[in-house]
């Protein structure tokens, strides 16, 4: 691809910590969304629900969009996704927390934040299953 091709593609990362008051609610919600896909097989539908009863964490990967994200954005088109989620151990006030730090910021996937590179391989395509 040539350099003016490129650089019409972004990579927007988000990240995001949230704090679960209500795990009931948070995995009666993703049970229920398992319920009402219509897209999912027999065969599919059972792990899915096994993952999300036992794991909070599993039960918010299966409930965020990251399409909804941007699908009302005009002029742009999701090329791929990718999204995870885990438990975490979170101190607001700890220094690895501050989102303000200046610098060069490296990813889990090797690649630091800037424009210049194209993708980690990893995401999936939007055509195909959602990263759950």
């Amino acid at each position: 691809m040539s350099t003016p091709e490129t650089s019409r593609f972004v990579r927007l990362r988000v990240d995001l910590v949230l704090e679960v008051d209500d795990a009931d609610a948070v995995t009666g919600a993703a049970l229920a969304r398992i319920a009402d896909d219509g897209d999912l097989s027999a065969e599919e539908r059972t792990p899915a629900q096994d993952a999300v009863a036992a794991d909070t964490a599993e039960a918010l990967a299966y409930l965020v969009d990251p399409f909804g994200l941007v699908g009302d954005v005009p002029g742009v088109e999701l090329q791929q996704a990718s999204w995870s989620s885990e438990r975490i151990a979170y101190d607001p006030d700890a220094p690895e927390w501050d989102l303000d730090e200046e610098g060069d910021e490296f990813y889990e996937d090797g690649f630091d934040d800037g424009l210049d590179d194209a993708s980690d391989g990893a995401a999936d395509d939007v055509s195909g299953e959602s990263g759950r």
